[in-house]
């Protein structure tokens, strides 16, 4: 399976997974029809299959399009997301199973960013030593998404499941926010030398205007705070005390940065 990052919009990203073999593509969030159908003509693929993570606007707004462009394209979606993503026809929840190109990946149900909220994630292949976690607006480079239509203790939850992963895990997330999140990361845990290495990469890579996406669910874990709520320098930072008033606080204080 191999995975093509497309751009869209300001600063989103959309997924397009290709199966060489049969020369077929499924795409995650196409925020828009334009990147995808260009990526597809450049690889003279068909579509035949959409994985949407939420119902917002900037990760359905090209479903209606592309299945109009190729006839029986499936839409899959989050459970609670019905009659909210254009075209669903796949109501997804915790546990549940998605093929393609020959990968069987895991859905996770992830409320707090919105209350429908889900994620695929592929274990590696065999033979391959980095699995693909698709996340959408959940779990980002640095950071993670506001909480729109969940509760902090939710998003806790959400994130917790995704901590759990390999670290090994490539994080394939919906937006370019890496070098802002970071930057706010140094204000609350400013001496963690991981964070501060991760800022001068990043920093570097877009200043030549290149992708942080995708990165490495390991390197989430030891600079990403909204990872790290347990950990005392955070707590202090914030003058948190139980982890779900750590990431309410660290989550106020970005949506102030």
């Amino acid at each position: 399976m191999q995975v093509y990052r497309l751009n869209a919009l300001t600063d989103n990203y959309i997924f397009l997974l290709h199966d060489p073999e049969q020369n077929v593509a499924a795409v995650v969030d196409p925020a828009e029809a334009g990147p995808v159908l260009r990526q597809l003509t450049a690889l003279g693929a068909k579509l035949t299959t959409i994985f949407n993570t939420h119902h917002h606007r900037d990760h359905v707004g090209g479903n209606q399009r592309l299945m109009e462009h190729f006839e029986g394209v499936t839409v899959y979606g989050g459970k609670e997301d019905r009659g909210r993503i254009p075209g669903q026809q796949v109501f997804l929840q915790e546990g549940d199973r998605v093929e393609f190109a020959q990968r069987t990946g895991t859905v996770f149900f992830l409320p707090g960013h919105t209350r429908a909220h889900i994620a695929y994630y592929f274990p590696p292949a065999s033979g391959e030593e980095l699995g693909d976690l698709f996340c959408g607006d959940t779990l980002f480079a640095g950071g993670c998404g506001r909480l729109f239509e969940g509760t902090p203790t939710q998003m806790v939850s959400s994130l917790s499941k995704l901590r759990e992963l390999p670290d090994q895990t490539r994080v394939w997330c919906a937006h370019e926010y890496t070098l802002s999140n970071l930057q706010f990361a140094l204000t609350v845990d400013g001496e963690n030398l991981d964070l501060q290495d991760r800022f001068v990469q990043v920093k570097a890579a877009r200043s030549r205007n290149e992708a942080t996406i995708p990165s490495i669910l390991g390197v989430e874990k030891r600079t990403n705070p909204f990872l790290r709520w347990e950990d005392p320098v955070l707590q202090q930072a914030v003058n948190g005390g139980d982890p779900v008033q750590t990431f309410a606080r660290l989550r106020g204080r970005k949506e102030q940065f």
